[in-house]
């Protein structure tokens, strides 16, 4: 993605996931917005968001077409403001990755995965997603979640829009350094 769209997908992000205020929005209790207020709110071309929608590889965002012909957008996952994804609980696969900085992982192994400011622990199927998100902010630690005996304790997985799986909470039990 091209810086500008990088830069723009970095703001989207913050406006539908932590901030919607910071522009003057509001999100709707399922994290919903019009599209032709986001553009006003954001001063940026339809042309703009449509690419960065399209291209950002991890599918953060969505955009709807209601019945009237409205178009809507939302975050994928990842708020911090309270909002009802409308997610159903989701049998999990056996095994799912988490990479976190090398900085966290002591007390991770002390008190599990937590969500922090977010509504949920993101998780990946793959190796790859998990290596990535864990160096954006430094030497990253891959760790495996056993989702699948995670889950038959009652503990609720959902899997998001974009094939992120979150959960609540992951105890340290259920978590492998690799």
């Amino acid at each position: 993605m091209k810086d500008t769209l990088v830069r723009l997908s970095r703001k989207l992000s913050y406006v539908l996931r932590h901030d919607p205020a910071s522009v003057g929005l509001t999100l709707d209790t399922q994290g919903w917005v019009r599209v032709d207020a986001l553009l006003a709110a954001v001063r940026v071309a339809r042309e703009d968001l449509d690419a960065v929608v399209a291209t950002n590889d991890k599918q953060r965002f969505r955009i709807r077409v209601a019945p009237d012909g409205t178009a809507w957008i939302r975050a994928s996952q990842g708020h911090s403001v309270p909002v009802d994804l409308g997610l159903e609980p989701a049998d999990p696969p056996a095994e799912l990755f988490h990479g976190t900085p090398r900085r966290n992982v002591t007390s991770i192994m002390a008190e599990g995965l937590r969500p922090g400011q977010r509504h949920h622990v993101h998780l990946s199927t793959d190796l790859t997603t998990a290596r990535a998100v864990g160096r954006r902010r430094g030497d990253e630690v891959i760790l495996r979640v056993d989702a699948a005996p995670l889950a038959s304790t009652g503990a609720l997985f959902y899997r998001s829009d974009n094939g992120v799986w979150l959960t609540a909470h992951v105890p340290p039990p259920y978590l492998t350094i690799l």
